[in-house]
């Protein structure tokens, strides 16, 4: 039995309203949809794709936190 993976996902919204979802720990891997419905589905098909492509490996990078900052 396969055990599950978690990656972070950091979401955002474009100036034209899609979502756009990047998996920093895996290069390359991001998605985009219209809606957060279809942005999670399409964003754990990517990380399949990427994993596959990858040879299921992943970087050590771990999610500290998000910063706003104003300039």
């Amino acid at each position: 039995m396969k055990s599950n993976r978690e990656f972070t996902v950091v979401i955002e919204r474009d100036e034209d309203g899609y979502y756009v979802a990047h998996v920093p720990q895996l290069r390359g891997c991001h998605t985009q949809a219209r809606s957060m419905d279809k942005l999670l589905k399409r964003v754990r098909e990517a990380i399949q794709l990427c994993l596959e492509v990858e040879g299921q490996k992943a970087n050590g990078l771990e999610l500290v936190g998000i910063q706003r900052v104003s300039v």
